[in-house]
């Protein structure tokens, strides 16, 4: 039964999972301790200039320390599912060799206490952080790189996999490949766009490769997954053939490059085309399609805005700054003359606009898709300054409001037909934001960097009763819970 005042049409079904994300590098911290090894976020965020304030995981928010306190939080908040990443050198300090005991040993005791409260884990292999020692052997533009990870994932497997419910494999390969390697903005640093190119590839290849090893060992005993950050592109001009071919090339470059091999087998031709001046794209090999071509049980979709596109003829290449940092190099290979234009408000803190519709849009065509393909929302939330208030609360009133409108965007998905099974909030902790430092906080549980204390946001108490209720609460509220 609901409480008076909640939107009684916004039930959820009783197996939908709620769970909050979060990644190594951002919370862990204990960089050097019990054998982990140099990542290149580590490397990234150590050189002068790269990062915001000149900040770094280091520290972060110490979860490695605080493991057992941030599972309590979980508890009370009434998570079912709770969605971590594995850092890979943590595990096997140099990318390849011997695997390094204690690290799985931590994850081992992470996902034994997720369990003894009943929240189920739902494990990354590959969240941004590579060993480094790959990186200096060529990082993911190197092919051996996805055989390094076959090999990393079969061992991580083998030893937790009769207790992680769901195994992702990769957390937003566009990033890692295009970022990385590409606009340079995040680690390695890198920019080169064949090798980012390339890098798209053998991300994609490691998927197949790795979700494969995982599969063999754990067979049915859990799922497999691997989760997306599919881009919700809008043409400057709907009535323009030219902006709306800019729509195609970027749908292309964002969603389609890892969709269609991931799930379809095959990459698309507009892109092979689009991407010709760069790369003749000789690195795909016999068989290669074949192997990422893995069966997935859900896929793992990450949202927190849109973008809007023209194509900017005849001006030339385009510098853009679209939330991740500002670069003369493109992320967008191939794509010089398409130009991200500022969208209308409200924005967040990432300067990303709020816009809950494009989400049960993107569901909605994922759904008509690949029907037959269940769903989940590894990611969605928002960033502010969060203020603390004399009260000693955080009343984050807009990061309620945003909770509030693109979960209800996921009900309205459900309702037209899309087979969604859970929500993720990013994140359950304010954290390390890869280049903007400790300066952007998205948690539901705010971080006070002085002393590592954890404090529940109105956002916390707010999503809580939503798990408690399974119904949306109204975002009035969320200040009078506690």
């Amino acid at each position: 039964m609901t409480n008076p005042g909640q939107d009684q049409t916004r039930e959820f079904p009783p197996d939908f999972e709620w769970g909050a994300a979060t990644a190594s590098y951002q919370i862990e911290g204990a960089v050097t301790e019990d054998g982990r090894g140099p990542s290149i976020w580590d490397t990234y965020s150590h050189t002068p200039g790269r990062v915001l304030n000149g900040e770094n995981g280091d520290i972060a928010a110490d979860h490695y320390h605080r493991w057992q306190e941030d599972i309590a939080l979980m508890s009370k908040l009434g998570l079912t599912a709770y969605r971590f990443s594995f850092a890979w050198p943590r595990i096997q300090p140099l990318g390849s060799g011997p695997f390094n005991p204690a690290g799985i040993d931590f994850y081992s005791r992470l996902v034994d206490g997720l369990l003894e409260v009943g929240i189920d884990p739902v494990a990354t292999l590959y969240h941004w952080d590579l060993p480094q020692p790959l990186e200096d052997a060529g990082g993911w533009p190197n092919r051996d790189t996805a055989y390094r990870f076959e090999e990393y994932a079969a061992h991580v497997a083998g030893r937790l996999g009769d207790r992680v419910k769901v195994w992702t494999t990769l957390n937003e390969p566009w990033c890692s490949a295009y970022l990385g390697y590409g606009s340079g903005v995040h680690a390695p640093g890198r920019t080169d766009p064949a090798a980012a190119m390339t890098a798209v590839h053998h991300l994609n290849l490691a998927h197949g490769l790795g979700g494969r090893a995982v599969r063999d060992i754990v067979g049915d005993r859990s799922q497999l997954s691997v989760t997306l950050n599919l881009h919700a592109i809008r043409p400057a001009d709907p009535s323009s053939a030219d902006d709306l071919d800019a729509v195609r090339q970027i749908e292309a470059l964002s969603n389609r490059a890892f969709l269609n091999p991931m799930l379809d087998g095959f990459y698309p031709q507009d892109l092979l085309e689009d991407t010709a001046k760069v790369t003749d794209w000789s690195f795909v090999r016999d068989g290669d399609l074949e192997t990422i071509k893995v069966p997935i049980d859900v896929l793992g979709v990450n949202y927190y805005s849109t973008g809007t596109v023209r194509r900017h003829v005849g001006r030339g290449p385009v510098v853009r700054a679209d939330g991740h940092g500002a670069s003369a190099w493109s992320a967008w290979i191939g794509a010089d003359d398409v130009e991200f234009i500022q969208q209308e408000g409200p924005y967040t803190a990432m300067g990303w606009n709020i816009a809950p519709e494009a989400l049960t849009k993107l569901l909605v065509g994922l759904g008509d898709a690949y029907p037959d393909l269940p769903l989940i929302i590894t990611e969605n939330g928002a960033a502010f300054h969060d203020d603390v208030s004399e009260d000693g609360r955080v009343h984050d009133a807009g990061r309620v409001d945003y909770l509030h409108s693109h979960i209800s965007a996921v009900h309205d998905a459900i309702k037209a037909g899309v087979d969604v099974r859970g929500y993720f909030v990013w994140s359950l902790m304010d954290n390390f934001e890869w280049g903007y430092g400790f300066d952007r906080r998205f948690g539901v549980i705010r971080i006070d960097y002085d002393t590592l204390e954890r404090h529940w946001k109105d956002s916390a108490f707010w999503y809580r009763e939503l798990i408690r209720t399974r119904t949306i609460p109204p975002v009035e509220i969320a200040p009078t819970l506690s």
